[in-house]
């Protein structure tokens, strides 16, 4: 594969025995344990317009600028300005972690590896308990702090996982639109993390039925470049944070936060096969009818036929829909790159035992897995479907502490298929990739915090001595001054020998 990828993750946030959390001062105060190993607040916020629309607009307002109001005044209060509330972090291994109003985020570093992605994720999941370890030191052992990586508060209230991908802007935004709807409205049914209950926005969830998505109930438009209110399947934010007239960033929000690494992999994975099909035009021609309704019901459906119906009439089940992108990925994708092997090979095997058993999976997807705990906990204990224990297991599936979580459990007792060692986890907490630019990022974050003046995904602006060193990156990945620039932070000793062979690199020598 050729492509740059990552996973932007918001947390859950309880606390026991408080049932009204400020979970804004909550979640500045879990970002703010891990100060110590990165930039604080020296994000270029100047570099960012989420209102920029990839249909080739700029709205005025977005949904969500109303519902994100409320935060702002509440903050009226709060003796602390719009950056220390965002606490804005640029970590060591390139990566981005802040508090988003109500929920700490970690967005990992630019990846082109599914290892990568993969241990990159999972280094933030520990870096989060890692904060989690040190509030908790902080405060009364009765008042713990949890934290999970899940959508959902079970009370209407859902928070995201969104998965990027740079892709070539040549593509049309409509027919990448077309190409792409079908794929993510089945891709849950192995990327679905699960859930007991059925929410809507703002309403209270209906316990008892399990679904194979946390994030199918809280999808009701086609298309939109809103993300908190009135979510669409396809979002339409136009922020490439690469050069803008060769790439743009597809920006996926159907999506849900996932445990199992193997799950993590095939979700990105699959949807980058997807993209690749997109550019050579040779992505299946399908339309489902009703796109928000078959997300719904593929994610409610007891049967785990998961059928829908297409716009000519004909019924289809999202097992079908995913195999015929994995038809034209095995025709146009380039098996010789062993990713895409092992891509291809575990999407085909994957496919093949959802169809025949989905307890077949139980080692690999998220949702079954759970499945697998909450009928083994409700036969043991001779509970109701509808009991809310069974809906407290279903959260510490989610639980990132290692010690607490049952996905944890799971991963102990061997039950859970793993791509990385516990090594390759430690080394992605401090340790960026080195294929992309967030190793320049992260490598300036570990050894020249204090020259640096501001940060972004696309640029660092080092400053001493009343000089400025702006080092600017047009992609994420592939790019030969991004090679030379990754190079020059391998190679030089000292700030002054960095600054040395950045100009002289910008001075064509």
């Amino acid at each position: 594969m050729k492509r740059v990828f990552g996973i932007e993750t918001e947390y859950g946030i309880t606390v026991n025995g408080v049932e009204n959390v400020d979970v804004v001062a909550e979640s500045i105060e879990l970002v703010r344990c891990y100060t110590e190993h990165g930039a604080l607040m020296k994000w270029d916020y100047n570099l960012e317009d989420p209102h920029l629309d990839a249909r080739g607009f700029r709205a005025d307002t977005l949904m969500q600028d109303t519902d994100e109001s409320v935060y702002y005044e509440l903050d009226k209060n709060r003796p602390l300005s719009y950056e220390e509330i965002k606490s804005d972090l640029v970590l060591s291994n390139g990566a981005r972690f802040y508090n988003d109003h109500a929920h700490p985020e970690y967005s990992t570093p630019e990846c082109t590896l599914l290892k990568d992605i993969v241990a990159q994720d999972k280094a933030g999941e520990r870096i989060l308990a890692e904060c989690v370890r040190r509030r908790n030191k902080k405060i009364a052992p009765e008042r713990e702090v949890r934290l999970y990586k899940n959508n959902t508060d079970f009370v209407g209230h859902s928070y995201g996982c969104h998965d990027n991908y740079i892709m070539s802007r040549t593509v049309p935004w409509d027919r990448l639109v077309t190409d792409v709807v079908p794929f993510l409205v089945t891709r849950q049914i192995f990327a679905g993390a699960g859930k007991l209950g059925i929410e809507g926005e703002g309403s209270a969830g209906q316990p008892g039925v399990f679904q194979i998505s946390q994030r199918a109930d809280f999808f009701s438009v086609l298309v939109s470049i809103d993300t908190m209110n009135r979510r669409p399947i396809v979002n339409t934010r136009d922020e490439p944070h690469a050069d803008p007239g060769k790439y743009r960033r597809f920006h996926v929000i159907l999506g849900d936060s996932n445990m199992s690494e193997f799950a993590t992999a095939m979700k990105i994975g699959t949807m980058a096969l997807v993209l690749e099909l997109i550019e050579k035009r040779e992505a299946p021609q399908l339309e489902i009818a009703q796109p928000i309704d078959a997300s719904k019901s593929i994610s409610r459906d007891q049967t785990f036929n998961w059928i829908i119906e297409l716009k000519d009439g004909r019924k289809i089940s999202a097992v079908d829909v995913q195999r015929m992108y994995l038809a034209k990925a095995l025709k146009y994708c380039d098996r010789s790159q062993p990713e895409t092997d092992w891509l291809l090979t575990e999407w085909e095997k994957l496919l093949n035992d959802l169809d025949v058993e989905v307890m077949r999976c139980v080692d690999r997807v998220d949702w079954v897995a759970k499945k697998y705990l909450l009928n083994t906990f409700q036969e043991n204990e001779s509970l109701e479907w509808t009991d809310p224990w069974l809906q407290s297991i279903d959260l510490e599936y989610h639980n990132i502490t290692w010690e607490q979580g049952l996905h944890f459990e799971l991963v102990r007792q061997g039950r859970m298929q793993r791509l990385l060692s516990e090594e390759e986890i430690k080394n992605a907490i401090f340790g960026p990739p080195e294929t992309t630019r967030a190793f320049f990022r992260g490598r300036a974050v570990a050894r020249f915090t204090s020259q640096i003046q501001t940060i972004h995904w696309d640029e660092v602006v080092f400053g001493h001595d009343s000089t400025q060193t702006r080092v600017a990156f047009n992609h994420a990945a592939e790019d030969e001054r991004l090679f030379q620039l990754n190079n020059i932070m391998r190679k030089a000793s000292s700030y002054e020998e960095l600054i040395y062979w950045i100009q002289k690199l910008d001075q064509g020598g």
